[in-house]
């Protein structure tokens, strides 16, 4: 291959390997062998690269890589599998206690503000870098940083409420965090 094309081929993997990620991605639900997809595809792209006569369709060509690839490895993985007499016992994994946690984070988040939520959504779930956030929202890394801070610590306030209330302690508390007395203490609290 000659020198041009090399760079040609290298500069048309810079612009276009995180939409190529995506497309590797859909194909396998492993994040970490969606890269290998994408390795395994580019490498065998470079050898052909020449060939590709019209490189607006090398997306396309390359797409075909992928998941002439993936059917590949899915065809070797089935082979692995070897007849036996007795079946493996079956673990199944609880995922109760996982969408219980998944169901508490989302009710969790609503106590955050629009700009705050977004923040944290962006940065932890989403893991974009503090750049990367603020250029998506429009904000300095400066306001990222802080409202992030803040956001986290309102979210721990907000656990630790829940969990002493699950504990029975300290009573009731409304939506600021202040501590609601219930009938018979407000009743004892106005006779002393």
């Amino acid at each position: 291959m000659a020198q041009g094309e090399v760079l040609e081929f290298e500069e048309y993997v810079r612009t276009r390997q995180d939409a190529l990620l995506r497309s590797a991605r859909r194909l396998v639900p492993d994040p970490v062998d969606a890269q290998d997809l994408l390795q395994t595809a580019l490498a065998r792209t470079y050898g052909r690269w020449e060939g590709i006569a019209d490189k607006r369709l090398a997306d396309a060509y390359l797409r075909r890589v992928m998941i002439n690839t993936r059917t590949e490895w899915w065809r070797a993985r089935k082979l692995e599998e070897v007849p036996t007499e007795q079946l493996p016992d079956a673990t199944v994994d609880d995922s109760t206690e996982q969408h219980a946690d998944r169901a508490l984070l989302m009710d969790v988040l609503k106590v955050l503000a629009p700009k705050q939520r977004s923040v944290v959504v962006l940065r932890h779930w989403e893991q974009m870098s503090t750049e990367e956030t603020a250029a998506a929202l429009g904000m300095s890394s400066g306001t990222v940083k802080s409202t992030l801070h803040r956001a986290l610590a309102r979210l721990r306030e907000e656990l630790e409420r829940r969990e002493s209330e699950e504990r029975g302690e300290h009573g009731a508390r409304d939506e600021r965090g202040v501590r609601v007395l219930g009938p018979v203490k407000e009743r004892e609290r106005c006779a002393a």
